[in-house]
């Protein structure tokens, strides 16, 4: 008896340790987990109308590959600033993937503000047109493989780098996740209607502020889920900034016969303003 008891201690103790750290685990992933979810609702598929065709072809960016924190290589999209600068803006597309939309809007963000430009991909080479196949691809990311690029990615841009986050929509989640993960490295963090942290521990980590870019007609990550990422930044000491749009879900995309181009303009106003105050020239 007296050599069971310590083994059964052994045992509880174990259990303990493993249940708290699959809690650690999956508390910092519940956010991007939930919003993945979604693609299994009808609705929320039906509500990403197929983009319309486009084609970009650009004579300063390129793609790239770097090495993801896993040692695998990784697929990215670059676009050098035209005079040395510490400042990156890493973008992170939406769940049409890595398209040429997205390269299209990383190089206007080049263009306006003179930094550097990694528009990161999550689906490794895979490019949605219908909305069969971005559900798919949206399911199938992995947190683990999408940590591992993101993490790789600002490892590829440097520890001297200032980094900004910008996404929309399955980017938007990962956009904030980003900047958590870039720790003191964070230079701000741009969501356009994405699924937030939920977790104020977790936001106190954070050391960028945030703006986030809503619809109010979204179904998804509706204007309650909103208040209640406000509330949370507010709990964990950041700063968050928040306008709202009479529109619906992935409004400011322009692949999306529903764009907005009105609310699209008024937030880029902001996106900029966000941006210009907090790149030191």
């Amino acid at each position: 008896m007296k050599r069971l008891i310590p083994f059964l201690l052994f045992c509880i103790v174990t259990t303990v340790v493993q249940a708290q750290n699959k809690m650690a685990c999956c508390s910092k992933t519940d956010a991007t987990d939930e919003f993945a979810k979604l693609a299994s609702d009808k609705n929320f598929v039906s509500s990403h109308e197929e983009p319309l065709p486009f084609s970009f072809h650009s004579d300063n960016g390129k793609d790239i590959s770097f090495k993801a924190s896993d040692g695998s290589d990784a697929h990215g999209w670059e676009i050098r600033a035209k005079n040395p600068s510490p400042y990156w803006i890493i973008v992170i597309h939406e769940w049409w993937g890595l398209n040429d939309y997205i390269k299209r809007e990383s190089e206007k963000f080049w263009n306006d503000f003179g930094v550097n430009v990694l528009a990161v991909d999550l689906y490794d080479n895979k490019i949605a047109n219908t909305q069969q196949d971005a559900a798919a691809f949206m399911q199938a990311v992995k947190t683990e493989r999408a940590e591992a690029i993101i993490k790789g990615a600002i490892a590829h841009v440097g520890k001297n780098a200032k980094i900004f986050t910008i996404g929309w929509c399955f980017g938007g989640g990962w956009s904030l996740q980003a900047s958590l993960m870039a720790g003191k490295q964070a230079a701000g963090c741009i969501m356009y209607y994405g699924m937030p942290e939920k977790d104020p521990e977790r936001l106190k980590t954070l050391h960028a502020d945030v703006l986030g870019i809503f619809a109010d007609q979204d179904g998804f990550i509706t204007p309650k889920l909103v208040s209640e990422f406000q509330e949370n930044m507010k709990k964990a000491g950041k700063n968050l900034t928040v306008h709202h749009y009479d529109a619906v879900h992935a409004f400011a995309n322009p692949s999306n016969p529903k764009y907005d181009k009105a609310a699209s303009e008024d937030a880029y106003k902001y996106l900029q303003e966000f941006l210009k105050a907090r790149i030191k020239k």
